[in-house]
């Protein structure tokens, strides 16, 4: 597991800290000390997820059940400080990014009550806390005149009186920079870093208040138990002030032992690098996310290989899909363009291991992409409900993968022979190996591999945890794996992922009953649909044990709270029958919708072990 840091340069920065303070000590007392920190906690991982919008009861609950049983190290949370309240533009997502005050009292996710309480149930999970931090900017000229803030702060767009709830500390306009108009050329350094991005008031970062108000809301989070923080269109700090401030934080992390992560928003370009900010932090390598969305949008497998030639090195990295800005302005790839491609993107990030990896989890809209999530009609976002409401969740679409990343951490990558420029294998030393197919036709072949020989979860069709798998078991024999690859989809085998066969008995490479030996066949049915309230999914098929294309009397599918959108069921078969089958959606009204395409078909082939699981995904 990596060892997280306050950047790339920590120990220089450590040493320069003290100087540093003294230079820009603020006039104040300092503040007290943190409380007495709980024993350390470890984390499941290192994968992020960022759970856009979501309450903070939602996300406690998300860290329970699915995100620390499967391997996910952190959650990247919302800005949870005061934020303007806009009703007459519908409660946009983005008015999250507008500041009013540092409080974290009331915001559309909840109080400060239930922020803490997500914290530590996290903690208690195995699952750090990110918080989105905004250092650039407070709140922009669309805002005018809509206040008070969502904490009752009553604010103007220069004019932040009571920024900690004590009356006694705020910005006036001396506090902002003197540009006071937006970013007019994009090539000029300056104006990039002291004028207004679209709007937004431009904090003096370089000002000893600033930056100490700053660093107090960040000290307050750190206080709580948050672990780390992405920052904000850090672009537009000058990297200098981003360090000032990290001088300014707790060293250690209450509850686990470690120094607060950082992560810095920084698109590259010509004018202004990335590598100008990983002396103070990570950064998130928007080069990667256009080259990854790029070639699994075109089916260009092949090209990953050299994904990461010319990048910011992968011990200074971020790596995702797809975040909430590029959903909506550079859609190359997200769940709303091909959700299959897209899910097979974010699975390859997690198997690959450039960087510290982020995926993406949030929710659908109609029309306008400054629509806000799921809400009361004050503006309040409602709980999460995965594949419900408009609800998306495309990281329980992942299944298992986070555990694969935990598993192959720090072995490095060997490519296998493909199939044209669609399909791709890999070695993650002889930790992991996995492969992908961008094609509409499953994919079967036998590679050599590293993995010692032995039986294996596949964590990309299913997951393990508590020491049991629910996907299929492929066995390793004699250096050697032979898979079958779904269509617009992955499989995935590790280590720390020990499958079992069916008959324990006959377990173990060449092991299990002779090829015809079983008088019946388990047929498992793996299908992914999303789905809404009330919808069940059924296998319906050509044979009377699939209801003879009758839905009412097909097999009935089921699903969970933690395993939602993947759905299952099971029959025996007599060994070699053959038969075609669909997936149906069924109505609470009875009314049904039948998956595109032609019939899917399938033999009852026992194999090793009498059992014969069909992964499928909704078209």
């Amino acid at each position: 597991m990596k060892t997280r840091r306050l950047g790339s340069a920590a120990a220089a920065l450590a040493l320069a800290a003290g100087a540093l303070a003294a230079a820009t000590a603020p006039a104040q007392a300092a503040p007290a000390p943190p409380p007495a920190e709980p024993a350390a906690a470890t984390a499941a991982g290192d994968t992020i997820v960022h759970l856009f919008q979501w309450r903070w009861e939602s996300v406690a609950q998300e860290c329970e059940e699915f995100l620390g049983p499967n391997g996910y190290g952190a959650v990247q949370v919302s800005p949870p400080q005061e934020h303007v309240v806009l009703p007459g533009e519908g409660f946009p997502w983005w008015q999250d990014y507008q500041p009013v005050s540092y409080r974290i009292d009331d915001t559309r996710r909840g109080t400060a009550a239930d922020f803490q309480d997500m914290v530590d149930r996290c903690r208690d999970s195995g699952v750090k806390i990110y918080v989105d931090a905004i250092l650039n900017h407070m709140s922009g000229t669309g805002s005018i005149g809509s206040g008070p803030g969502s904490a009752g702060t009553v604010y103007g767009k220069y004019s932040y009186p009571d920024l900690h709830g004590d009356g006694a500390h705020g910005y006036g306009r001396q506090d902002f920079n003197d540009c006071g108009r937006d970013i007019a050329n994009w090539n000029d350094r300056w104006e990039v870093r002291n004028c207004e991005l679209v709007g937004l008031s431009d904090l003096e970062t370089g000002s000893t208040h600033v930056r100490d108000r700053i660093a107090r809301y960040l000290n307050g989070l750190i206080d709580m138990g948050v672990a780390g923080f992405r920052y904000d269109a850090a672009k537009h700090v000058p990297p200098a002030d981003v360090q000032a401030i990290n001088s300014r934080l707790r060293a250690t992390v209450p509850g686990w032992g470690q120094a607060p992560y950082i992560y810095q928003e920084v698109i590259g370009d010509a004018t202004i690098s990335p590598n100008e900010y990983t002396p103070a932090g990570d950064v998130t390598e928007f080069e990667f996310q256009r080259r990854i969305s790029a070639r699994f949008a075109e089916g260009n497998l092949q090209g990953l290989r050299t994904i990461t030639d010319g990048l910011v090195a992968g011990g200074s990295a971020t790596a995702f899909v797809v975040n909430h800005d590029t959903q909506r302005s550079h859609p190359t790839l997200t769940h709303r363009t091909d959700r299959d491609r897209y899910d097979l993107a974010q699975a390859f990030l997690l198997a690959y291991g450039y960087g510290t990896p982020k995926v993406m989890s949030s929710y659908d809209w109609t029309g306008d992409p400054k629509t806000g999530p799921p809400a009361e009609s004050d503006g309040t976002t409602r709980p999460t409900t995965c594949g419900r409401g408009r609800w998306v969740c495309e990281h329980r679409a992942l299944n298992g993968m986070p555990t694969f990343a935990n598993a192959v951490e720090g072995q490095d990558v060997r490519w296998k022979d493909g199939d044209g420029s669609a399909r791709v294998a890999l070695d993650r030393g002889a930790a992991g190996f996995a492969a992908f197919n961008a094609t509409g036709t499953a994919w079967t072949a036998a590679f050599p591999t590293s993995l010692p020989d032995g039986d294996y979860c596949d964590v990309a069709n299913g997951t393990f945890t508590g020491g049991t798998c629910d996907g299929d078991v492929y066995t390793v024999a004699d250096g050697s794996v032979a898979v079958e690859v779904p269509a617009e989809g992955a499989v995935a085998l590790h280590v720390e992922a020990p499958g079992e066969c069916a008959d324990p008995d006959g377990c173990g490479p060449g092991g299990g009953p002779d090829p015809g030996d079983c008088a019946t066949v388990d047929v498992g049915f793996r299908a992914e649909a999303t789905t809404w309230y009330g919808q069940e999914v059924y296998a319906v098929g050509s044979i009377p044990q699939l209801g003879s294309w009758d839905p009412q009397r097909g097999l009935r599918l089921t699903t969970g709270e933690g395993s939602y959108p993947r759905w299952s069921g099971d029959l025996a078969l007599p060994d070699g029958t053959a038969f075609e089958y669909k997936y149906v959606k069924v109505d609470p009204d009875g009314g049904v919708e039948w998956e595109s395409g032609g019939n899917r078909s399938a033999t009852a082939d026992g194999g090793d072990d009498c059992a014969h699981v069909l992964t499928d995904r909704w078209r």
